[in-house]
């Protein structure tokens, strides 16, 4: 049996120059009142020189697929106490050069001039990603192990089949549900799989936490005068280049109607007016340097959280290594 995974990103950071914005905060600092203080703000730096305070708790690309193959080894581990060969660990594969992919190459849109002038606004392209294999047929028996319920869902009306948010409760929890004899943990093996690697205890974090963290400080970012005073100047200069009413980076493809030919020979000029307006006003440069000053204060206002959520972090780490 066979079927694809369950769960769901050094270059040198010496500034070319550096300049100080004006425009801080009202006091400098603590639970998130007034702008925070930025510091020097590098000009034009590329995306892979990017390093942000959140990039401590969340994984890169291949960490996310590593932790994606041991989520399915704890599930065919749960499958073969049933009887059943599970295996999903073949179908995840790293795409070529995950390990050292620019986690941030797109965080304020397309920004790097060569990548604009070769492939527009195509994020795959020259990467070679290979398909996932289909979804294999299963037996009852087997859809049930997996999935924790009969085929068909719980049916109109009839509860859902009983779960668990750790495995700690999960140990206290009957799904009512057996199969060979044995009973079916709550959810079957997909979520326990899930559990054991991400949710082992009560005190579990939520593994979308730093996620969530890394959102926020975006939003608050794109509110902040900042950013919002160099969305204005970049705007002008697409405005120049013959791209009117595009008010940020993250609009070009859909106002454009770019989304058919993302790689093609419009899309390319229009990318290469992009990231040219962006050097332009430094837009990357001003924005990370705010992006930054902003999860810098969500790091500290969480501090306590984050420790508990890189401690588990480590952990699944280690179980990881453990399971080779």
């Amino acid at each position: 049996m066979r079927t694809a995974g369950f769960h769901r990103i050094p270059v040198p950071a010496v500034l070319l120059a550096a300049v100080l914005l004006a425009g801080c905060s009202d006091s400098g600092g603590g639970s998130g009142a007034g702008e925070p203080e930025l510091g020097a703000v590098a000009v034009n730096p590329p995306t892979s020189s990017l390093s942000l305070p959140m990039d401590a708790y969340t994984d890169t690309e291949a960490d996310a697929l590593r932790m994606g193959r041991v989520q399915e080894n704890l599930v065919a581990r749960c499958m073969a106490r049933f009887g059943f060969t599970y295996d999903g660990v073949t179908a995840i594969e790293p795409s070529p050069g995950a390990a050292a992919q620019d986690r941030h190459a797109y965080l304020f849109g397309l920004a790097d001039p060569a990548r604009a002038a070769a492939h527009g606004y195509d994020k795959t392209s020259g990467e070679g990603r290979p398909a996932k294999p289909a979804a294999p047929k299963l037996s009852d028996s087997e859809y049930t192990v997996l999935h924790g319920e009969t085929q068909g869902g719980d049916g109109q009306g009839a509860q859902p089949p009983p779960d668990a948010l750790n495995e700690e409760d999960a140990a206290r929890v009957d799904s009512g549900i057996e199969v060979g004899g044995q009973k079916v943990p709550a959810g079957g093996c997909g979520r326990e799989g899930y559990r054991k690697l991400y949710a082992p205890t009560k005190d579990s974090v939520d593994l979308l936490f730093a996620f969530g963290l890394e959102g926020e400080a975006h939003d608050r970012s794109k509110g902040d005068s900042r950013v919002a005073d160099v969305l204005r100047k970049w705007s002008a200069c697409m405005d120049k280049s013959g791209y009117t009413g595009i008010k940020t980076p993250y609009e070009v493809v859909e106002k454009l109607g770019l989304e058919s030919d993302l790689g093609g020979a419009k899309a390319v000029t229009v990318a290469k007016a992009d990231v040219a307006c962006k050097r332009e006003v430094n837009l990357v440069g001003i924005w990370y340097a705010v992006e930054k000053a902003y999860q810098q204060r969500l790091v500290e206002e969480q501090a306590e959280t984050l420790a508990l959520y890189k401690k588990q972090r480590d952990a699944r780490f280690k179980l990881a290594a453990s399971l080779r």
